[in-house]
Formats: C-alpha cells, sequence, structure tokens
C-alpha cells in the first residue's frame, strides 16, 4: 500500500505513490496548513485533511503555531515527488493572504477555490481533447499546449461555443478573486494532466479486480 493511501484511510488498490488523487490531497494539506498559519488556527476539527497528515506523518508543531512545521512539511514532499517550484507556494500563500483575513472568509474562498478548479479542469480537456493523446514522453509538447490553452482562456474572447465561453468567464471571474498567475495554473494543470496520463485506464483497472 502506498504512503498516502495510509495518510487517507484508502483501501489498497495497488495505486502508485505519487498519483493524482495524492497530488490533489497534498494540495488541499497545503492549502489547510497555510490558512492555519495565517488564521491562527488550532481547531484541526476544522482541516480534516491536514489532521489526517499531521496525525499519519507525526508532523510536530512548531512554536506552538499550527500550520507553520506541516506547510514545510508538505511543500517538501511535494517539491521531492512532483518536482514543483517555490512560485507555486508562494502563490497559494499570497493568495490567501489575500482572500482570508477572518474565520469566515475560509469557507468561501475554499468552495471558490474547488469551483475554480474543477471548471478549469473540465474546460482545459475540452479545448485540449485529442491533444492529451499524446505520449507522456513528449513533456516540453504537452507542457506547451498548456500553457497556450490556459493563455486562450485568459486571453481569447472569439469562442464559438456558448458553453465554452460561460466556463471561460466564470474561471476569470473565480481567478480574479483568488489571484493565481497564468503560470501557477499552468503548472497546476500541467501536473493533473501528467499525472492523470499514468492513471490505470477503467479496463485496465477491470482486468485487474478480475485477476
Amino acid at each position: 500500500m502506498g504512503l498516502f493511501s495510509k495518510i487517507f484511510s484508502r483501501k489498497e488498490t495497488g495505486e502508485k505513490v505519487g498519483g493524482m488523487e495524492d497530488f490533489m490531497s497534498l494540495v488541499r494539506v497545503y492549502f489547510q496548513a497555510s490558512i492555519a498559519s495565517s488564521l491562527n488556527i488550532t481547531n484541526l476539527a476544522m482541516l480534516p485533511d491536514l489532521r489526517m497528515f499531521k496525525a499519519t506523518l507525526h508532523v510536530p508543531t512548531v512554536n506552538n503555531k499550527l500550520g507553520v512545521g506541516e506547510k514545510n512539511h508538505c511543500r517538501k514532499m511535494m517539491k521531492e515527488i512532483y518536482n514543483m517550484d517555490d512560485l507555486f507556494f508562494k502563490e497559494i500563500d499570497q493568495s490567501i493572504r489575500k482572500n482570508c483575513r477572518k474565520m469566515q472568509d475560509v469557507q468561501t474562498y475554499m468552495i471558490q477555490f474547488q469551483g475554480f478548479s474543477q471548471d478549469l479542469m473540465m474546460l482545459m480537456g475540452n479545448l485540449m481533447k485529442f491533444k492529451l493523446r499524446l505520449p507522456s514522453i513528449f513533456k516540453k509538447a504537452i507542457y506547451s499546449m498548456t500553457e497556450k490553452t490556459v493563455s486562450d482562456i485568459f486571453n481569447k474572447n472569439d469562442f464559438k461555443d456558448p458553453g465554452v465561453l460561460k466556463t471561460v468567464v466564470a474561471i476569470r471571474q473565480y481567478d480574479k478573486r483568488l489571484g493565481f498567475s497564468q503560470q501557477w495554473i499552468t503548472q497546476f494543470v500541467y501536473q493533473v494532466v501528467m499525472l492523470a496520463k499514468k492513471e490505470p485506464k477503467p479496463d485496465e483497472k477491470d482486468e485487474k479486480a478480475g485477476k
């Protein structure tokens, strides 16, 4: 069983450590740790992913302040496993400082980020379509295509499909509040795309289950 399968109480599935679910789980942990340190939150019950992460990996509290040590631990893991750079974490911290100035802001902020990331991934999949079939070995090409598609979402205004245009407008509105750069968004989407390409397809899972 993978390390993160233990962390997040998933059943043994034979998934590799460092898959897409693990990445998204660690992203949530980092967000929650940053919120905790920024707002001086002491109640771990409010931050379920952080609580599981802290308890399972026995991450000590630094200077009696929740979130500081957990952020450092999570950042180190994400750098080692996914090669995430400092910009990724810096922009999350900046976004949280800008939007979460009191406890009441936290739930609204997390709902906004969830809506933003869901709309973004759905739209990227729609716009990139067949390009996503490119084998994972062509990393530079996939990154360039991801970068261009993200740029189109924020700068292009002649989308013909009304559904696409509606989602584009929603993503732009979300990001006005969240404040992530196109570079950050490209890195986030690219990482998810590359990890998704490594996930076993449904028929492969069925074959393994039948053995």
